[in-house]
């Protein structure tokens, strides 16, 4: 909604966030940015960031399974996923399958 000329603020943009705005927001920061991406087969990571973004971590829960997910840039990339490693395990795919019974899972993705 903008408001119109009688309004006390012509133009002013109101109720941004009240329209579906914070769940849009939220898909794409956490999916196509922070690329952490619900899958068919499992949780895809494939983040998207800036460069100069460093390590993040973050948790999310799947499908019943705990990821404690460490996104690793310090080889400085936008995008690319180098290695990841499950439970100290390396994998060979960025998709990561839920657990039968639930659980935790310590993913490390390396950027590169």
């Amino acid at each position: 909604m903008v408001a119109g000329k009688d309004a006390y603020l012509p133009g002013e943009g109101k109720n941004s966030w009240l329209t579906g705005t914070a769940a849009w927001t939220f898909t794409a920061i956490s999916q196509y940015i922070l690329g952490i991406q619900p899958d068919y087969d499992g949780l895809k990571i494939n983040p998207c960031i800036p460069k100069d973004a460093g390590t993040y971590t973050l948790d999310r829960v799947f499908r019943g399974t705990t990821y404690h997910i460490t996104v690793d840039n310090t080889a400085g990339v936008e995008k690319g996923v180098k290695e990841v490693t499950v439970n100290g395990t390396p994998v060979d795919s960025n998709i990561i399958a839920p657990l039968e019974n639930g659980g935790e899972l310590d993913v490390v993705v390396k950027m590169g």
